[in-house]
């Protein structure tokens, strides 16, 4: 276990290497000798997380979605809760910015830059087509069209709000996409429900932090409790439990 959690913190730490070299230098330009001396470990401990630079760029690229929020009972409310913890993710979390930053990156022409954004299209689409199973979405709804029109509404959005402000206004801005962007998909009845408040993001995290602490003590628990003792399980999300990084402020 001990051998497991310093896998885990190393392969982090080597992300959050690539990551800060990546928005410094771009991906062009960074060498995997920056973020080794970034990252202060060997190149026997990258190579053995990540096999080429490439690999590096896809790892940043999944922190986007590396994190798991509270299940809802309208998959719309999953869709908009995804998109403001984003927004905030992407204010607070370096990892985060590094991560859409590459996937704009224009100059890196020897990237494949698909996959951040396939990954979210992606759970865009899972969530979009429960949704529509579900009778929440009108019924002229295309779920793959509006999947990525949604994608492409947040990139251009988040960029104008970093432009003008490094991204101090994202979650206002974010909001004021869903509040033009639902009503002409949402089925009336599940609109009126829909929870799209500038503070929402920041109530999820500290729900998702919570949980991720709870379980981490009831796991230290089991680990220290005498063969044969029971100890309470924590009730977690569907992928189980679950500790994101979490913003400052969360």
């Amino acid at each position: 276990m001990a051998r497991q959690e310093r896998a885990i913190r190393t392969r982090r730490t080597i992300l959050e290497a690539a990551a800060a070299v990546f928005d410094e230098r771009g991906y062009t330009s960074a060498t995997i000798g920056e973020i080794l001396d970034r990252a202060g470990v060997t190149k026997g401990a990258l190579y053995f997380h990540f096999g080429s630079k490439e690999e590096l760029a896809v790892g940043v690229f999944e922190e986007q979605l590396a994190i798991a929020l509270p299940p809802q009972s309208s998959k719309l409310q999953e869709l908009v809760d995804s998109g403001l913890v984003m927004a905030r993710r992407l204010r607070s979390e370096p990892l985060v910015r590094a991560s859409v930053g590459l996937a704009l990156d224009q100059g890196a022409m020897d990237l494949d830059r698909t996959p951040a954004f396939r990954m979210w299209i992606d759970q865009n689409t899972q969530l979009l087509t429960e949704a529509k199973e579900r009778g929440e979405l009108l019924q002229h709804v295309d779920v793959a069209e509006t999947a990525e029109l949604l994608v492409g509404s947040f990139s251009g959005v988040q960029l104008l709000s970093h432009l003008r402000c490094q991204r101090q206004d994202l979650e206002r801005r974010v909001v004021v996409l869903f509040e033009h962007f639902l009503p002409s998909i949402t089925v009336p009845a599940v609109l009126a429900r829909l929870d799209i408040s500038v503070d929402r993001a920041e109530r999820l995290l500290a729900q998702v932090w919570r949980e991720g602490e709870a379980a981490v003590a009831v796991e230290a628990s089991v680990s220290s409790a005498p063969s044969g003792t029971s100890v309470p399980s924590v009730p977690s999300g569907p992928s189980g439990p679950s500790v994101p990084s979490v913003p400052s402020g969360a």
